[in-house]
């Protein structure tokens, strides 16, 4: 779509504002809010600070420099409405000059582009848990983030009555993700004080991530606009669970637009066990692309329901890949090593890129082990990193990672990691003071 044909598709939709933006490596939407007219002067020679590519979560510079902006271009497929200002839309914009190889959604268009020359098309769908919190921006600030009071704290898994009890937030929230145009499966109520679950949409993988993305942006504007925080923390401490955000998978043939995951045995074929068997040797090493922050590796505590290794079964959930298989389109692998707060291009380019190394190189999967808690390590199986200064050094010495994703991206992207460990090396919890200073 050309500018003129998007000057007319703004006007066709009645759209006078634009927010026009790009997730950075920790997921905030960087934008500039315009009027419809200055966005169109701008988006004929665009361009964008390119700081966003060199700060960490705390918005702090980190890479060396220029500071400076940089070309941008504008995906005009993105365009989505914006809910949250009347007659607004929001579209996305890439960083095309020197920073493009370290932005996460130009990793994931890669790995999308190199499906698309073997002949395949991928679709795939996330799936958040979240928590909901009683608390106001102010709230949290006035407590120091601490005794955090929850939102429904007596909620039980997939509880009728927490969804008769808050039917009117729930339906509300859902109206706002279908109002973002984001592809909704369902949203209701999961584990835990607080806690929901929201599956998206199958679709092709660049607007999957990007769902994935405005999900949380919306979600998080919704909770506050009701007085409350929608929490993608993946631990938050004593008392809540641990929360994933899992990604589901397939493969199709352009040629024939068969699911190559689908078995008329319903069982895990080999283009699905080829897959798995990529998965089993890339991630443990690149991991940091799914966990990159601190709070990260809290959920893979001993006892939790995290995984600490790539296993897998068919149907099972306390393994890292899932296989669904079926002998219909429905067949599919879940990827549920991820967290809620991943950063979803990155996490789905993990997947993507190493599932397609093990078809391209036929790679078989270990055994699989549907009898193994989440805190069994398979025979054979590498255990995953233990926190994220063990995945950053990880990641910057994987040859594959740097083969799959580019030597930059992979050590610019392990700084990133590092730095984000180092920022809180020094932090002590009250839950520490209470355990060490008396003796």
């Amino acid at each position: 779509m050309g500018p003129e044909k998007l000057a007319l598709k703004l006007d066709e939709d009645g759209i006078d504002t634009i927010h026009v933006g790009q997730f950075d490596h920790s997921g905030v939407f960087r934008e500039r809010r315009l009027p419809r007219d200055s966005f169109l002067a701008w988006a004929r020679e665009p361009r964008f600070a390119n700081v966003i590519a060199l700060w960490d979560s705390a918005d702090a510079l980190f890479g060396a420099g220029p500071y400076l902006t940089e070309d941008v271009s504008v995906d005009t497929a993105s365009l989505r409405r914006y809910p949250f200002e009347p007659r607004a839309a929001a579209i996305i914009m890439e960083l095309s000059g020197p920073s493009k190889a370290l932005m996460p959604r130009a990793v994931l268009r890669a790995q999308v582009e190199r499906a698309a020359a073997l002949g395949l098309e991928v679709r795939a769908a996330f799936e958040f848990e979240f928590l909901v919190l009683e608390e106001t921006a102010d709230s949290l600030r006035a407590s120091r983030f601490a005794e955090l009071r929850s939102f429904a704290p007596d909620n039980k898994c997939w509880s009728g009555q927490t969804a008769a009890n808050h039917g009117d937030f729930v339906a509300g929230l859902e109206a706002t993700l279908r109002a973002t145009d984001i592809a909704l499966f369902s949203v209701g109520g999961e584990l835990g004080p607080g806690c929901f679950e929201a599956t998206l949409g199958a679709v092709e993988p660049l607007k999957a991530a990007d769902d994935a993305a405005f999900f949380r942006l919306a979600t998080r504007a919704h909770a506050r606009r009701h007085g409350k925080t929608a929490s993608f923390m993946p631990y938050l401490g004593a008392g809540y669970p641990g929360i994933g955000g899992h990604i589901h998978l397939s493969l199709w043939d352009k040629a024939s637009g068969r699911n190559l995951f689908a078995d008329p045995a319903a069982t895990t074929n080999a283009a699905a066990r080829a897959f798995i068997g990529g998965m089993t040797r890339t991630v443990p090493d690149a991991f940091a692309l799914c966990a990159h922050t601190v709070n990260a590796y809290r959920r893979f505590a001993p006892g939790s329901w995290a995984p600490k290794s790539v296993s897998w079964a068919e149907f099972t959930f306390t393994t890292a890949v899932r296989s669904v298989p079926s002998a219909e389109a429905s067949a599919r692998l879940e990827f549920r090593l991820p967290g809620t707060d991943c950063n979803p291009y990155l996490a789905l380019a993990l997947m993507l890129g190493s599932g397609l190394d093990g078809i391209e190189d036929k790679l078989e999967p270990p055994p699989a082990s549907p009898d193994n808690g989440p805190d069994d390590i398979p025979e054979g199986a590498l255990r995953l990193p233990r926190n994220l200064g063990d995945a950053s050094e990880r990641l910057a010495a994987s040859a594959h990672a740097k083969r799959l994703f580019g030597t930059r991206f992979v050590e610019h992207f392990a700084k990133i990691c590092a730095v984000e460990d180092a920022s809180l090396a020094r932090a002590v919890s009250a839950q520490e003071v209470e355990r060490y200073l008396e003796g």
